[in-house]
């Protein structure tokens, strides 16, 4: 079965893609990582406008209806430039606010991008806690709106900010969180990780063009050939079944989409560091955005033994 996207499908990717280039994402990233917010908010409210979190809002809450399939196609451009914040954690929010009386009260602002919301269950690490104005906990008695947050740690991806939050708070609900908001996270994490890779392996082919060693380019070495191509192979694998995955919204299919595309970013993020060399490990070049960025997706929402775990048990419940 092929999975292409329709011309709106692709438009919406080439304007999202236009509009992530002309922002410089990597000047973005690092402000972000020093816990300046300014250039991130105003990103984050342009990538709003263009409708990417009213994907994941219904239509009675001033979204677009659930649409998982252009949230994956926007969420592989976010993931192509490295966008940092809390943006899955924002579509499952969403997910987890579904209740009629929650939805009125906070889905629109999400929908709008006035709005970013962060979530994790009670005792764990949630995602740029001090940034975000939503804070959703869950534990035994039910989701919560969290208190507060607890101090600012660092994490393998610098622009990836965890803090915990605090017990207590509002009980939004007794009921236990959604399931279909875990398939969600995973989702959008999927496709982030799959256009973090894309742009691994656009780089390092543009590096390898370049480089030369005993006075010949490095790209015209069959075994560089090689590395790339197994990149490209894992790659495009991995985009069908994210798209498949889109389509069915079964927690087996989205879980094998993740191990896939996940560990497809993981692998080019290794032959990206490894072709480049010395000057990939410094954190001054740009590379390392997308390096730290590929490694730490690949743990978000389900590392890959959960996920195997979870496509093992044929989870087929659909949202």
């Amino acid at each position: 079965m092929r999975f292409l996207l329709d011309t709106e499908q692709r438009a919406f990717a080439d304007s999202l893609n236009a509009m992530l280039t002309a922002a410089d994402t990597p000047s973005v990233i690092r402000s972000w990582s020093r816990g300046d917010h300014a250039s991130g908010r105003a990103l984050w409210r342009r990538i709003a406008g263009a409708g990417v979190f009213a994907l994941a809002v219904p239509e009675a809450y001033e979204g677009l209806g659930a649409r998982p399939v252009e949230l994956a196609v926007a969420f592989v451009e976010l993931g192509r430039h490295a966008v940092p914040g809390p943006l899955v954690e924002t579509v499952m929010a969403a997910a987890l606010l579904s209740a009629p009386g929650l939805a009125k009260r906070l889905l629109p602002s999400l929908a709008s991008g006035e709005a970013m919301a962060t979530a994790a269950p009670a005792g764990s690490y949630a995602l740029d806690g001090d940034v975000a104005t939503t804070r959703l906990t869950w534990d035994p008695d039910g989701l919560r709106m969290a208190s507060g947050h607890g101090p600012v740690r660092a994490s393998l991806d610098p622009a990836r900010r965890l803090t915990r939050l605090l017990p207590g708070g509002e009980l939004l609900t007794p009921e236990p969180p959604a399931a279909h908001a875990l398939t969600w996270a995973r989702l959008a994490t999927t496709a982030q990780a799959l256009g973090v890779g894309l742009a691994l392996l656009d780089r390092t082919v543009e590096y390898v063009k370049r480089r030369s060693q005993f006075g010949v380019v490095i790209g015209s070495f069959q075994a560089v050939k090689h590395q790339l191509a197994d990149a490209k192979i894992a790659l495009e694998f991995a985009r069908p079944l994210l798209f498949g995955a889109a389509l069915s919204m079964t927690e087996s299919d989205v879980a094998a989409a993740k191990v896939a595309a996940c560990e497809a970013a993981y692998a080019t993020a290794r032959t990206a560091l490894q072709l480049h060399g010395a000057i990939g490990y410094t954190a001054e070049y740009d590379l390392s955005l997308w390096l730290t960025k590929a490694r730490a997706l690949r743990g978000a929402w389900g590392d890959p033994a959960t996920c195997r775990a979870a496509v093992l048990s044929g989870g087929g419940r659909r949202w």
